[in-house]
């Protein structure tokens, strides 16, 4: 019997109340980054890996989001966001809730992370603390390699205050004149081009536990500092100050009025190298007003645009650290398989082409079975995705290629095999973004290559982003045209393959290859393509389908009908969604959302969002495959695909999504998020202030990692979802039951040796 429809109060949903900000919540995903590296629970080397991405990520968020909000300050502009600031209020905030973000940085690497370094054999040493052999042989290495390398800049009436780089450390220099007593000021740009770290050779190295230490060494900027008096003989040195500037690097292209739009953007690249205004400065936190003033005064920066550090700056670097052969210190080594199905097809032949044989089929012959889920890390990229594309580059009877491409890598085995394809007389056309942000050079690169060989190359369509990532390969067979599509959450990077989950679909359905080519007609064509069979497309049809499948959970709820949503994604702004998503939690929906980064719904407010529970999952890999699932009666739908629920992947960017047709891939697909919602190692609970609490496992129950126990079902199986392979089919019931469809909070998801076990 239908439930009594409830009551509720009218709530105007677009308060700003009811919104978080999305700069702020940015903040709060990087603040989750650093307690990674503060987890004494995360191994040695990746602490480090952390504070480097925490350093890396806010580069490019004052290259980018600072910038933009000061480039609207400068402009006078008024417009509230939706949480109701104004650009100054929310540059003021981003000072108040960063600053003490970034003193924890550095005093935590400083205080806890320098000690454990070096009680490990790994010792970063001040240049003051080096004995007098460790001095002779770094002077020596000074003279004969950093040397030649460097340029001191003057500054005086003749020698105007030179440009300092993007993301570049510098020394600013006082010296002496002697003779006169004058004081005059340069500027040492510390070279990128020289590593920052400069170890000692062994036999120079501290000795650990009765051998020499792992590394020993300096930072480059110390090495510099102490031999300042080679650059400027005959001066006397005063004082040095190290400083670190960041600045705006976003693009401008006005794309309406660009023939060439890779010409466009290529002497945008230019400017960019030079850097845009300055919006961020870095300094040493005892750099002496007269310096730290000038520097302002000749950067065109406020107080406000400082930020004083007490150590080392620019912590980026210590990534390199991860080269370090001590296994021990970071994460096991994770070798990503190779899917059950895909384990005994043959490879592409060059010169035969692809024959079948009695021990293995081709891969496309795999993917005829049925369609084919692949995950990565978990599952192999170049055994999948790349596999693949090489097949179509070498099989004679494929006829054609298409695919967009938005990042790859610089030495990428796709393009070669594009290339291949092309050489071999197959079809290729490429959409290549070149609007695809700090990879536009790249993708040039790329582009001008694909082209010279005879690949179709577009560019993309002006005003919006290509963000698809999807595959078509048109086979004949036998009396027949068949197209084979992969329609994916992430990039066609083998190398962030490995450090990405991401999702992509493999399928031969002939409605998503018929969508698939409207699309490609749409991106490379005049084609004006407004419906699609299957597929989600933005900007067409997909803000609309997606608020519609909302909205059919809430007049299923509304009718008495059970009613679920589950949306994992990168980030979560749209205020339209947001307020679709308010709506359904009034009627009563029970929702969980898995956000890792930006997150402005405000979750648990009464009336309001009472229904809703946010996690975001932070840990080895970077959660990154947006998939949404709604319950519909139990006719589940679940899709994939490349777009967030943010305005610029729903309004400026060309997404697909498809929706996922096979009954064992959904279920494997609702396994996966049944099991990130279990977590109790890496996720974290959003609370309607804002703040978000890291997961304990109860002392009854041990700890769990989505992460982890996907890798253990991967290497147990090849495959995961829980299958029968793994559990029993009562047990597979029950993680349906408890894991996924009622909601978990502090549930575990267990898998040890063909077990599952549940702690509620």
């Amino acid at each position: 019997m239908p439930k009594t429809k409830k009551t509720t109060t009218e709530i105007n949903l677009s308060d700003p109340q009811y919104y978080f900000n999305r700069e702020l919540g940015w903040l709060e995903f990087n603040n989750r980054v650093l307690h990674e590296a503060c987890d004494p629970r995360t191994p040695l080397l990746e602490r480090l890996k952390f504070l480097a991405i925490f350093s890396s990520n806010l580069d490019e968020f004052f290259m980018v989001r600072v910038a933009a909000l000061k480039e609207q300050v400068a402009a006078k502009v008024s417009k509230l966001s939706p949480d109701g600031h104004t650009p100054q209020e929310q540059l003021e905030a981003i000072s108040q809730r960063l600053r003490p973000l970034v003193a924890q940085q550095h005093q935590h690497f400083e205080q806890a992370i320098r000690p454990i370094l070096a009680r490990e054999g790994i010792h970063i040493l001040d240049y003051i603390d080096l004995n007098q052999e460790q001095r002779t042989y770094l002077q020596r290495y000074f003279d004969e390699q950093i040397f030649p390398v460097l340029t001191p800049l003057a500054v005086d009436p003749s020698h105007p205050f030179p440009h300092i780089s993007n993301i570049s450390l510098n020394l600013a220099v006082v010296v002496k004149n002697p003779e006169t007593e004058e004081e005059f000021f340069a500027r040492v740009k510390v070279p990128k081009v020289l590593p920052r770290f400069l170890p000692l050779p062994e036999e120079l190295r501290i000795q650990h536990k009765g051998h020499p230490a792992t590394w020993t060494g300096v930072p480059l900027e110390q090495a510099i500092a102490h031999n300042l008096e080679s650059l400027f003989p005959g001066m006397n040195i005063q004082e040095y100050h190290l400083f670190r500037v960041t600045r705006d690097t976003d693009l401008e292209v006005e794309e309406d009025e660009a023939d060439d739009l890779l010409l466009a953007i290529e002497q945008e690249l230019r400017k960019r190298r030079v850097g845009g205004s300055t919006v961020r400065l870095e300094i040493q936190s005892q750099t002496p007003e007269t310096v730290r003033g000038r520097l302002l005064r000749e950067l065109d920066l406020n107080e406000s645009d400082v930020y004083e550090i007490n150590g080392l700056l620019g912590l980026g670097d210590l990534m390199s650290f991860l080269a370090l052969p001590r296994p021990e210190l970071k994460d096991p080594v994770w070798k990503s398989v190779v899917p059950p199905r895909l384990q005994k097809i043959n490879e592409p032949s060059i010169n035969q082409g692809l024959q079948e044989a009695e021990e293995g089929k081709d891969f496309f012959a795999v993917i005829r079975e049925g369609d084919l889920l692949v995950h990565h890390p978990y599952h192999s990229f170049s055994n999948t995705v790349l596999r693949f594309i090489t097949y179509a580059a070498h099989d004679p009877d494929v006829l054609a290629i298409k695919m967009t491409l938005y990042r790859t890598s610089g030495d990428s085995p796709i393009m070669s095999a594009l290339i291949a394809a092309a050489e071999n007389g197959k079809q290729v056309a490429v959409l290549m973004e070149l609007k695809a942000r700090f990879d536009e050079e790249n993708n040039i690169y790329w582009a001008r290559r694909l082209e010279s060989v005879g690949v179709h190359v577009v560019y993309g369509l002006a005003g919006l982003k290509t963000h698809s990532k999807i595959v078509m390969v048109v086979r004949r067979e036998a009396d027949r045209i068949r197209r084979y599509v992969h329609i994916g959450t992430g990039n066609y990077n083998p190398k962030t393959a490995r450090l990405y989950t991401d999702l992509g679909l493999f399928s031969c359905r002939e409605s998503l290859g018929a969508d698939l080519t409207d699309l490609f007609n749409y991106l490379t064509g005049y084609s004006r393509q407004r419906s699609y069979r299957q597929l989600l497309i933005a900007p067409v049809n997909m803000r609309d389908r997606m608020i519609a499948l909302i909205r059919r959970e809430i007049e299923n709820c509304q009718n008495g009908f059970s009613s679920r949503i589950v949306a994992k994604m990168n980030s979560l702004v749209d205020p339209q969604i947001i307020a679709t998503l308010y709506e359904a939690s009034r009627a009563g929906v029970q929702i969980d959302l898995i956000i890792r980064g930006i997150c402005c719904l405000r979750p648990g407010v009464k009336e309001v969002s009472e229904n809703i529970r946010v996690i975001s999952i932070v840990g080895r890999f970077l959660e990154h495959s947006p998939h949404f699932y709604f319950h519909n009666q139990g006719e589940e739908e679940i899709y994939i695909g490349s777009a967030d629920w943010m305005p610029r992947n729903l309004d400026q960017r060309v997404e697909a999504i498809t929706p996922v047709a096979e009954p064992n891939i959904a279920k494997d697909l609702q396994e996966i998020l049944g099991i990130m919602l279990a977590d109790n190692r890496a996720a974290w609970d959003l609370q309607p202030d804002g703040r978000y609490i890291q997961r304990r496992s109860p002392m009854d129950c041990p700890q769990t990692s989505s992460q982890e126990i996907l890798m253990e079902m991967a290497r147990q199986s090849g495959w995961y979802g829980v299958s029968e392979s793994l559990v029993s089919s009562q047990e597979l019931d029950l993680v349906h039951k408890k894991g996924f469809q009622n909601g978990i909070r502090c549930r575990c998801v267990i898998v040890q040796h063909s077990n599952t076990e549940f702690c509620n």
